[in-house]
């Protein structure tokens, strides 16, 4: 190997390992707007769970998950080797963690979707299925070379052979939409929290801090770059910035025209005529989702109007989950399932090179039937495996806690630390009698 390979190959594994500490830096995105949306008596219970997402989702990717996603010996449908790294190449570890810091973030959506009632042990079971079985598995499908979603169907046309092949660049279906599948199916079987709905009307039960979430946000736009741009998986080979940069830009117009969609059908009287952060926020979000799948093949002003389609999926989702009775504490569901099966689907519609907006061929017809196909099947396998192990432990009673302990805070007794003792506030000083003379 030259020494210009080798500089190749170094820069592509350097731009892997920085854009995964970039995308690793979102989990603290979803702490802090995951602690700022619940109230406070739950904080400390949401924010273990955010730092388990990723030691839990680390042990379990490394012990099954990769070896599942990217096994060398593999079918169709699931990897079998590398487990625990065994006999995994050095080559490889900086795909390992790239994609290990996916699958936390998959984790993540479903912890804020049954925030402030769900017993932790439950948790625990579920972040490590999630993010040793689940997730891995679709991720071979998608981006695995033996996937069969990513091999696709070949047909001939006029003595000209075509193929057929899933277009998911970041993971709106494969990881957004499987998280999202998840956390729906996860708040149905939890239940809404006391008080969501009283005689069937919804009441807002508000988390403690804005700011906090406002930050939250913040980071999590930040990270989507990465996540984003970072898909590329390369940057040192003719084309690679070229990608990166358009996908960069793609995910910030995206995140831009559903922040204000969303904010603007709130302004116009979306339950309230007000503009509304936490709506914009969420807009936002599911704007850089629906980016996640085609950000590397679509023209800029595409991606804007994306965006606004994500903004009133969001709105619809939100909405249709109240009506519903769907207590949902971060819009978990509408942001990433909403935003991710509208992304999955916007692909071959506005595919530079094959999209029905501008060929609009046979072929461009097929593309739009495998990507829905595929995300189909990405929520069927993720409610199909999830729907018995929430509602076994629905059954068993070890999905959700007391009504004693949900109208108290977790915090206390399932941590023994409270996120704001009352013990540590004061002055010091207002105990003391007060003496002007002394």
């Amino acid at each position: 190997m030259s020494d210009l390979q080798i500089l190749q190959n170094n820069l592509d594994h350097f731009f892997l390992i920085i854009t995964g500490c970039l995308i690793f830096f979102m989990q603290t995105g979803f702490a802090f707007l995951e602690a700022g949306s619940v109230r406070s008596k739950n904080t400390t219970n949401i924010l273990i769970k955010n730092f388990l997402d990723v030691f839990i989702g680390a042990v379990a990717y490394w012990l099954f998950g990769y070896a599942f996603a990217f096994g060398a010996e593999s079918n169709g449908f699931i990897g079998h080797k590398f487990f625990a790294m065994a006999d995994l190449p050095a080559d490889k570890y900086s795909h390992w963690f790239f994609h290990f810091v996916f699958a936390a973030t998959a984790a993540t959506i479903v912890s804020g979707a049954m925030a402030e009632r769900t017993e932790f042990k439950a948790y625990l079971l579920y972040s490590v299925f999630l993010t040793g079985f689940v997730y891995p598995v679709v991720t071979h499908w998608a981006w695995d070379g033996n996937g069969w979603l990513y091999k696709g169907v070949d047909y001939t046309k006029d003595n000209v052979t075509l193929s057929v092949t899933y277009q998911d660049f970041a993971g709106s279906g494969v990881v957004h939409v499987l998280g999202g599948t998840v956390a729906l199916v996860g708040a149905t079987a939890v239940g809404p929290r006391i008080g969501r709905f009283v005689n069937g009307v919804p009441v807002l039960l508000p988390g403690h801090t804005v700011p906090q979430a406002a930050l939250g946000g913040f980071i999590l736009f930040f990270g989507f770059l990465a996540f984003n741009g970072g898909s590329q998986a390369a940057i040192a080979s003719a084309g690679d910035a070229d990608a990166v940069a358009l996908s960069v830009v793609n995910t910030i117009l995206g995140g831009a025209a559903g922040a204000l969609t969303a904010m603007i059908i709130k302004r116009l009287g979306y339950a309230a005529k007000y503009w509304s952060l936490l709506f914009t926020i969420n807009g936002g979000l599911t704007g850089m989702v629906a980016l996640c799948a085609g950000c590397n093949a679509i023209h800029p002003y595409a991606a804007f109007f994306i965006g606004i389609i994500a903004g009133m999926a969001y709105v619809g989702w939100s909405t249709l989950l109240i009506r519903l009775k769907i207590d949902d504490p971060l819009d978990a569901v509408a942001v990433h399932f909403g935003g991710g099966f509208w992304g999955v689907l916007s692909v071959p519609i506005f595919n530079t090179e094959s999209g029905i907006f501008y060929v609009g061929s046979e072929h461009s017809f097929c593309l739009f039937g495998w990507n829905l196909l595929g995300v189909l099947a990405i929520m069927a396998w993720s409610a199909a495996l999830s729907f018995p192990m929430f509602f076994m432990l629905r059954i068993s009673k070890q999905l959700r806690v007391s009504a004693e302990i949900e109208q108290k805070g977790l915090d206390i007794p399932k941590h023994g630390e409270p996120a704001y003792p009352l013990a540590s506030y004061g002055d010091g000083w207002s105990e003391l009698p007060h003496n002007p003379q002394s």
